[in-house]
């Protein structure tokens, strides 16, 4: 018998950590089933670093939960953002923090979902509310995606749940928050080496809203003016993929960590949704977004309440 335990597609850090952590946790709780932490892409270079830092192997990389007796969906529920062949599977747990989309099943479940920050924060809970000890490397692996998720705090999304969480995940792994969290979202910012493709697809969710199909990307930098350089090239990247999947909207958000704002590039036929949604008007595929660095909370709504 096997467990898949498995975050989405474009995995960030929240993603990567919870299905390692949870892994673990599944064990403690007394699952006897082969549990295998998967994934369902590449490694962006934060949690790269992550992983190096507190030197823990990869979630293993999958295409479909084919051979899963049951799965376990962690920092999604939406099954776009899954497996292609989920809606065949045994979904036996979800644990979540991002709203309810196109979830559908055919039997009971545990379902864990809360409005926090960070996925980590809802498994750190399960973890004292069954009297589990939390392992440094495990402690060290949610309170990197805590920092990952809530920007070191800065992000609207960070709740005080997430806080309380990351400061006694961190005196239980011996990290200072602030010198490794910068650290470790620098490290994310090195965006040098990846094609227009590849940048429009690190960390990229596909939404619905009032019957159109919206794709949201987002990349964290420490210059977004670096990024720019290749703008012809993202726009054409971006124009491939609204063809290909046939998307009313494209936004790909380009977010400076330091100074908390993003520029995004915004492309399709529903532009229009964007200007209305922040009250700007775009010029030459651009417009600058004061104060927005959430995706979740700062970006899908308004522009779902006005497409």
């Amino acid at each position: 018998m096997k467990t898949f335990i498995t975050g989405h597609k474009s995995p960030d850090t929240d993603s990567i950590a919870s299905s390692l952590v949870m892994a673990n946790l599944e064990k403690k709780l007394g699952n006897t089933n082969e549990i295998i932490a998967c994934r369902l892409g590449n490694l962006n270079k934060e949690t790269e670093y992550v992983l190096n830092h507190f030197k823990v192997q990869a979630p293993v990389l999958i295409e479909s939960v084919a051979e899963a007796d049951e799965v376990i969906l962690v920092d999604h529920n939406s099954f776009a953002e899954s497996a292609p062949d989920i809606a065949d599977a045994k979904i036996s747990k979800v644990i979540d923090h991002h709203r309810i989309s196109g979830f559908e099943t055919s039997e009971p479940l545990f379902y864990m979902a809360e409005p926090v920050g960070c996925t980590c924060t809802i498994l750190y809970e399960l973890y004292k509310t069954n009297n589990i000890e939390i392992e440094p490397v495990y402690a060290g692996l949610m309170l990197s995606a805590i920092i990952s998720d809530s920007l070191l705090f800065k992000s609207p999304t960070c709740t005080p749940k997430d806080v309380k969480a990351a400061e006694e995940l961190a005196t239980i792994c011996n990290t200072d928050i602030n010198s490794y969290g910068l650290d470790m979202l620098k490290a994310g910012t090195d965006l040098s080496s990846y094609t227009s493709e590849e940048l429009i697809n690190i960390d990229s969710k596909e939404v619905s809203a009032n019957g159109y199909k919206i794709q949201i990307a987002q990349v964290n930098t420490i210059d977004i003016d670096s990024v720019l350089k290749k703008k012809s090239e993202i726009e054409t990247a971006m124009n491939n993929l609204i063809s290909s999947k046939g998307l009313d909207l494209f936004l790909f958000a380009i977010t400076d960590i330091l100074n908390c704002n993003s520029t995004a590039i915004v492309l399709g036929n529903k532009i229009s949704s964007v200007e209305k949604a922040f009250n700007v008007t775009i010029e030459n595929n651009l417009v600058f977004l004061p104060g927005v660095v959430s995706r979740k909370k700062q970006i899908i709504p308004p522009i779902s309440e006005n497409i």
